[in-house]
């Protein structure tokens, strides 16, 4: 086990899995076909992410470096939070961005979502952390690999 804490933009407790994206999430280009589909679930779409694309990222801890991509990001969050489609959880290694963070911000106040977002996990975080491993995350920040 190993835990390492962060700062809490959104709190909440989750435990579950993890799935890692070692380079930025476009989320756009990897939430945009699941929402205009109204789909059930997000089958991440961004052909030039390899850690992601192809996969089910709704429910699980998404772990990342940063959000990239246009100024609709942070409304394509919003959006599939809306949905009930989200990931679980946003981690990441590095300070927010404000387009997730505002989609973060949207989703809690707008829709009452359950997400999570916690930042400044660091470095080693994302490079310990492997898709597939179990986690817990506390209200405090705290992020086990369990």
């Amino acid at each position: 086990m190993k835990t390492f804490k962060g700062r809490v933009l959104a709190g909440g407790y989750f435990k579950g899995e993890a799935i890692v994206s070692h380079q930025g999430v476009n989320t756009l280009a990897t939430f945009q076909k699941s929402a205009l589909k109204n789909a059930k679930q997000v089958i991440a779409s961004d052909q030039n992410n390899p850690d992601l694309y192809g996969k089910n990222i709704t429910g699980l801890a998404l772990c990342l470096p940063i959000t990239i991509g246009s100024t609709t990001g942070g409304l394509v969050i919003q959006t599939v939070c809306s949905m009930g489609i989200n990931p679980s959880c946003f981690l990441f290694s590095e300070s927010i961005d404000s387009l997730a963070a505002s989609g973060i911000v949207l989703a809690k106040v707008w829709n009452d979502s359950k997400v999570i977002c916690i930042d400044k996990l660091g470095d080693e975080f994302l490079n310990t952390i492997k898709s597939g491993d179990q986690i817990e995350v506390k209200e405090d920040g705290s992020v086990t690999i369990l």
